[in-house]
């Protein structure tokens, strides 16, 4: 599995960030294999191979499946996410990107409490994380400013917990997140801005790829 979610970065030609701390590390495949799946890093057939020049359509279209695989959400849930940005105030692109990050999933991952969105959709659908004390299992939940996120009263007597918390008491969550590393207790103290998401997301041509 871990094996397949490094492919979908090396088919793109960029890092996804998928796979948690790998991605950051010099163990990341799209480092060590800059050439696409089913190519040698040898001559001719291989390496040396530039990637096809894509379409104006075609960029719009890679740009949209990279965040979609980005987050982990299928093309449906993708596009009700584009419409509901569509129709509220503000840069679409901004707030459609805005409505990703405020997912369950995300902002767990986020806070630390996982090594990938992947691993933390599991924790949220395993009921290990609360929303202001209360169980919340959907992935997909929105979360708002001054929610709390914390984990359950079960999930606190694994070891995984202790491990955490020797692992965030150094580390610092988004400027948007706030982190109690004792109690391992989030806090939403603001939206997040385009400035604290992944840069090397090309949502206007999400917009474009929509409003054809």
């Amino acid at each position: 599995m871990g094996e397949a979610l490094c492919k979908r970065c090396r088919v793109e030609g960029e890092k996804l960030f998928i796979k948690g701390e790998r991605c950051y590390s010099a163990r990341c495949p799209v480092v060590l294999k800059s050439y696409s799946p089913g190519k040698t890093a040898g001559r001719g057939r291989g390496r040396g191979r530039r990637r096809a020049r894509l379409s104006e359509y075609g960029e719009q279209l890679k740009a949209k499946q990279q965040v979609k695989k980005m987050y982990g959400v299928l093309e449906r849930q993708f596009r009700n996410y584009f419409r509901k940005a569509a129709k509220s105030k503000g840069v679409t692109g901004e707030t459609l990107l805005r409505f990703l990050e405020q997912r369950l999933d995300n902002v767990v991952f986020r806070l630390g409490f996982a090594a990938s969105r992947s691993n933390a959709r599991q924790l949220v659908s395993h009921g290990h994380i609360r929303v202001n004390n209360k169980k919340t299992n959907i992935p997909s939940y929105q979360i708002k400013v001054k929610d709390k996120i914390s984990f359950s009263p079960k999930f606190k007597k694994h070891e995984i917990y202790k491990q955490l918390q020797e692992k965030l008491g150094s580390e610092k969550p988004l400027s948007w997140l706030g982190l109690d590393t004792k109690t391992l207790e989030g806090t939403v103290l603001r939206e997040p801005q385009r400035d604290d998401i992944d840069a090397n997301i090309k949502e206007n041509l999400i917009v474009e790829y929509y409003s054809r």
